[in-house]
């Protein structure tokens, strides 16, 4: 039996302020660094193995783990950047304000465009100071891998294949992997594990810097999962 560990970064400085974040490169609030070194802490009382990390290419979720790894006294076991766990890429919504956007164009639509499991924003333009191209830290990306806005689906199509191909065999083999991501990346990977429906994927809320645990039988079969801090644990939806 496999344990995988699936952490969401701390509270970063645009969650703080309610802005929509994606692909877009912001560091960790004072909360999100104590959340992260909270998840470290949970981890080595529950004496967690980790064998293998893994991580996207964003800083909130980088500084996540190494805090996490640094608790753990881990600082030595290496870990993976993988721009498919990148957070979902908002499209024109980056940097905006949820409230705000909510005001302007109304509840209903705003739901749509961030629970909708195939409905994207509209698309971010080419020269706009949140688009990734330009930024320097995808320059070994091919450029028509970078979105300029995706849905839900759209990250579930990068985040599985990665997933399946470089973690998969791993956890076949009786590995423990840790991966800290982000909210839709990680809603995307749960969907897989826990069988969850298109219609309902939209309900799984995964809370910021708060371990889940989720335990894996030799098949890849899902026995069990469960959050560390229980005081802020969100419901685990599944299909059965």
């Amino acid at each position: 039996m496999s344990e995988l560990i699936l952490v969401r970064h701390g509270q970063s400085i645009w969650n703080l302020q309610n802005r929509f974040t994606g692909w877009y490169d912001v560091e960790l609030s004072d909360n999100g660094l104590s959340e992260a070194k909270k998840a470290g802490q949970l981890l080595v009382k529950k004496n967690i193995r980790i064998d293998f990390a893994y991580t996207s290419y964003l800083k909130r979720a980088n500084s996540t783990l190494k805090i996490i790894l640094e608790n753990m006294k881990l600082e030595n076991i290496g870990f993976t950047k993988s721009w498919e766990f990148n957070e979902r890429h908002y499209g024109s919504l980056t940097g905006l304000n949820k409230s705000e956007m909510k005001e302007q164009l109304g509840e209903e639509k705003i739901k749509i465009y961030r629970r909708s499991w195939d409905i994207a924003p509209p698309e971010l333009s080419e020269d706009s100071e949140f688009n990734p191209r330009n930024d320097i830290i995808y320059k070994d990306i091919n450029e028509d891998a970078i979105p300029n806005t995706e849905s839900l689906k759209d990250t579930y199509d990068r985040v599985i294949p990665y997933f399946n191909i470089n973690i998969r065999p791993k956890i076949l083999a009786g590995k423990n992997v840790i991966i800290a991501a982000h909210g839709n990346s990680l809603r995307a990977l749960c969907k897989l594990l826990f069988n969850i429906s298109s219609e309902n994927i939209n309900k799984l809320e995964i809370p910021t810097g708060n371990p889940l645990l989720v335990k894996l039988d030799s098949d890849l079969k899902f026995i069990s999962a469960y959050y560390l801090d229980e005081k802020r644990a969100q419901t685990i939806i599944q299909n059965k």
